[in-house]
């Protein structure tokens, strides 16, 4: 879906269409969970400070999130999804993947599917998506974020391979900004650029991810799009700018961390017993502390006091530090099925 919350809000409220909106809280500590087409213009992307977005543009409007509206307008789309498949991977409230290589309605093209299912979204709902159609579920994802908003993109086989060669390496889904910064060091700008490096190369350089680059960059994917794939966990973190030497601002930094995690447990009910923070130092060392409680935690107060009491045991005393994540796992019932691009391997006629 394009700008999924925000578009929402702009549907319900006639009052906020064609402006500059966010959904989030404007409050210091505040973070945007969702920004309208209006306010990328601006710069304000998800995840920014508020304060950050409102200096990019002061006359940013700020709504609160409401989720209810959010997942009922996602079990829509999700019903239209079933109608075609049952083989439909979410991946969030907006995204999913769908592999209809054998579909109820016996269509033929991988592409007609994709129009199809986006007029139904846009009659049903209001609000436009954006699809993505290929072999696999690598050139789906790159194919869905290619257009946006309202797009479709294809990416037919035999072009797969210098599709993703004259990508650049910040659109590999994958690839964050971390690690982009790290492959520009290196001389990596492009596909082109990481295929010049042998698979043991990029082992050396980026862990078990560098199989994964080593694969994609080749257009090759053999992940099968999977209905119950069980979520084990729900996290964000964040790489600072400049390092952090101050325990404020490391709190400070670690709250809004700890907002951003708590509004995606709400927002998939996931409610976990163990809390695991990530810490990565100037000189990349890398720590995590855990703790688990004896029950779910379903209060935010008790996340985050949680998360605090591990920092405060964190030594930052002689490095800076460059990286901290959260995290929540231990699901109260691993057990529960979980509640885009598409994978397909049929023709791609129009």
């Amino acid at each position: 879906m394009d700008a999924f919350y925000a578009s929402v809000e702009q549907r319900d409220f006639p009052e906020y269409r064609n402006k500059p909106l966010a959904v989030g809280h404007a409050e210091a500590r505040g973070v945007v969970a969702a920004a309208s087409y209006e306010a990328r213009s601006y710069g304000v992307r998800s995840a920014m400070p508020s304060k950050t977005a409102l200096r990019k543009c002061p006359h940013l409007i700020f709504v609160a999130p409401r989720m209810e509206a959010y997942r009922e307008v996602s079990d829509q789309i999700m019903g239209i999804f079933l109608e075609y498949t049952d083989l439909v991977e979410p991946l969030s409230l907006d995204e999913a993947f769908l592999d209809v290589t054998e579909n109820h309605k016996q269509m033929n093209s991988a592409t007609l599917i994709a129009k199809e299912i986006k007029k139904r979204i846009a009659e049903q709902t209001g609000l436009t998506a954006s699809a993505g159609v290929s072999v696999n579920k690598f050139l789906a994802k790159i194919a869905s974020d290619y257009k946006k908003p309202n797009g479709l993109h294809v990416i037919h086989p035999e072009e797969a391979e210098d599709f993703v060669e004259s990508l650049e390496i910040e659109r590999f889904f994958g690839v964050g900004k971390v690690t982009a910064q790290k492959m520009h060091r290196l001389g990596i700008h492009t596909g082109r650029d990481l295929k010049q490096l042998s698979e043991e190369r990029l082992v050396q350089l980026f862990g078990k991810a560098g199989h994964i680059y080593f694969e994609n960059v080749r257009a090759i994917d053999h992940r099968e799009v999977d209905p119950h794939r069980v979520r084990k966990s729900v996290g964000a973190e964040n790489t600072f700018e400049t390092d952090l030497e101050a325990s404020t601002r490391m709190t400070l930094e670690l709250y809004q961390i700890a907002r951003r995690v708590w509004e995606r447990i709400e927002e998939d009910k996931f409610y976990g017993r163990t809390v695991t923070l990530k810490i990565k130092y100037m000189d990349f060392e890398i720590i995590t502390r855990s703790k688990t409680l004896p029950l779910p935690i379903t209060q935010f107060r008790t996340f985050w006091d949680t998360a605090k009491e591990m920092l405060r045991h964190i030594d930052t005393s002689e490095k800076k530090i460059r990286l901290m994540g959260l995290s929540i796992s231990h699901h109260q019932d691993d057990t529960q099925l979980p509640s885009g691009g598409i994978q397909l391997k049929l023709e791609f006629k129009d």
